[in-house]
């Protein structure tokens, strides 16, 4: 059963955090993670879609993803707790492939995922670093919701 309700998507989150932490790791394969999360981890209340499209997209991506945050460190990416990474590369993910999430929700979750499974004030660093990709990200989206105009716009000549 899949749910795109924002608690739905929330426990997904929430699961994803365990699951990347878990491949990361112990370099468990995809696939037998995700069948164990389904089985075991009461997927009935999360959005089984949005879980399955980012545990597998997320590795798969990592390159990428882990490129869209990495200047913004201060520190070694291997200096990362696994908790963090896996928060970081969910809410970077979000950012880039998920345009449908807005950026304020992927912040705001973000921040909620270090406060819950981080190290204390992880949170802090993590809102800094998600903060700064979106602002790359989604400019267009940002400007819009305080409401600036665009070069290219319409509306601004």
């Amino acid at each position: 059963m899949s749910s795109s309700l924002p608690s739905a998507r929330k426990k997904a989150r929430h699961m994803l955090v365990q699951a990347l932490y878990q491949w990361q790791l112990a370099g468990d394969n995809i696939g037998t993670i995700e069948a164990q999360y389904m089985a075991e981890k009461g997927m009935a209340k999360a959005d089984s879609e949005f879980f399955h499209e980012l545990l597998h997209a997320i590795p798969a991506k990592l390159d990428e993803l882990d490129g869209a945050y990495r200047e913004f460190l201060d520190r070694d990416p291997q200096a990362l707790d696994p908790i963090s990474l896996a928060i970081l590369r969910i809410g970077v993910y979000e950012l880039l492939h998920r345009v449908d999430v807005p950026y304020r929700v992927v912040i705001n979750e973000s921040i909620n995922l270090a406060k819950t499974f981080g190290p204390t004030d992880a949170y802090k660093y993590i809102n800094g670093i998600i903060d700064r990709v979106a602002a790359r990200a989604r400019r267009v989206e940002i400007a819009a919701s305080k409401g600036i105009a665009q070069p290219g716009d319409k509306s601004s000549s």
